[in-house]
């Protein structure tokens, strides 16, 4: 029988449709613009591949799984509570966050100017340190559901180490 090994990568992906009126939530922070994510619970798009990622690579489902969109309790649930969430059963499944490296893909809005408070809202959630997390924003070039503004998407890869003990 082979040992599990000390390291897990998972892989998160998450697309939300845009609707009008404001404001957004995404990366654990409100922005202020005339539009938001249509989603179940708060959709936001980035947190919901955070906790897919973290999921994956303890290999303890998704996020689907843990909060399905047919319980009235996750209706317009905060994605930070349901990633606090995840991350406790990923801790008490004995592992930890190596570090996230997360993508957002939208033509609107920038991420640049939000990408600190976004990484400090994961940090703070995960109670993680510098440098264990990092956002980055790409457009979608005039290209497909994100180029033409029509959703929101995020991409995230977590490496996960055993925890000691």
């Amino acid at each position: 029988m082979s040992e599990t090994p000390p390291l897990r990568i998972g892989l998160g992906h998450d697309t939300h449709r845009i609707g009008e009126g404001g404001p957004m939530t995404l990366g654990g922070v409100s922005i202020d613009c005339d539009f938001h994510l249509i989603g179940h619970s708060d959709a936001d798009v980035l947190l919901h591949a955070v906790t897919d990622a973290l999921l994956g690579a303890a290999g303890l489902g998704d996020i689907g799984t843990l909060f399905p969109n047919t319980d009235s309790e996750n209706e317009n649930r905060s994605s930070r509570e349901m990633l606090k969430i995840a991350y406790a059963k990923v801790i008490a499944a004995g592992w930890k966050i190596t570090n996230l490296d997360c993508v957002i893909f939208a033509t609107k809005p920038k991420i640049s100017p939000y990408r600190d408070a976004m990484i400090r809202s994961i940090r703070e959630t995960l109670n993680l340190s510098d440098g264990q997390v990092f956002v980055k924003g790409k457009t979608g070039e005039n290209v497909g559901p994100v180029g033409r503004c029509e959703a929101i998407m995020a991409e995230c890869v977590v490496l996960l180490h055993q925890a000691p003990g």
